[in-house]
């Protein structure tokens, strides 16, 4: 698959994931990016968010998509400036601009209009004048240098073709001594052709990812030094839901991705 068709096929299917989210509420369709979500907190919970984090964001801002917690890595201080690649309805922006304060400031990017759209509907309702939300891609961010002190991202690099390309983009949009806290699904062994080609698994968090070695070479090349890729072996029953029966848990985990740019 080329890659416009494979970024053609992720936008319509997290526009329909939004759309079909606006439908009903605060609640997430039958079937998400990353298998069925029936009750969106409790997936969060599995991924390690709190019930204090899931009572802070509005109505409709978590959609259980992911596939961990980068706030619980992140270290957020206040005052700082924080990207989120991918940001969906708004979730971790939420709950970062909860941790920066008003001093500090929050920039969702999505390429996916029906997400931004949901994003800034949600910051409408609780009044958020620290966050933001952004058309772009995550290939070429929509944010100026030395913009962010931390970059986070749930489950989204994976879904893009040129991963290398969106790492190159962190760095250049973080400040110098700036840090990754980044959750995604790391590719442990090789996938037989009937899932690798599978146009629903590649939607779904699973085709597309990268292996550690690829990951940390790509972080390297970009200019990222203390570079950390850590699997979550607890992650085996989260992913284990997403496609049923099919086994990608033993292909497939997800991982805790930290880099750092220099800060001279």
């Amino acid at each position: 698959m080329d890659q416009l068709t494979q970024k053609e096929l992720v936008r319509a299917r997290y526009g329909g994931i939004a759309e079909a989210a606006g439908a009903t509420s605060c609640c997430a369709p039958a079937a998400s990016c990353c298998g069925p979500v029936g009750d969106p907190n409790s997936k969060s919970r599995e991924m390690g968010y709190s019930e204090a984090e899931l009572a802070a964001v509005p109505d409709g801002a978590n959609l259980g998509l992911g596939c961990g917690n980068p706030q619980a890595i992140a270290a957020l201080k206040p005052g700082e400036n924080v990207i989120d690649l991918g940001s969906g309805a708004g979730f971790d922006c939420f709950l970062a601009a909860g941790q920066v304060g008003e001093m500090g400031h929050v920039i969702g990017v999505d390429m996916t209009h029906e997400m931004l759209k949901k994003a800034r509907e949600n910051a409408a309702k609780v009044g958020a004048r620290n966050v933001e939300f952004r058309l772009g891609e995550l290939e070429h961010l929509p944010v100026a240098n030395n913009t962010a002190d931390v970059i986070l991202s749930n489950c989204v690099i994976n879904l893009v073709p040129d991963k290398a390309q969106v790492y190159g983009e962190a760095f250049r949009a973080l400040k110098p001594g700036g840090r990754l806290a980044i959750s995604d699904v790391i590719n442990k062994a090789p996938l037989p052709a009937k899932l690798k080609e599978d146009p629903a698994l590649l939607c779904g968090c699973i085709a597309g990812a990268a292996t550690i070695a690829e990951t940390e070479a790509w972080l390297a090349e970009a200019g990222f030094v203390d570079v950390r890729v850590t699997p979550r072996a607890e992650s085996r029953e989260l992913i284990s839901s997403w496609a049923p029966g099919s086994g990608i848990e033993d292909f497939v985990v997800s991982a805790i991705v930290e880099g750092r740019k220099p800060a001279v």
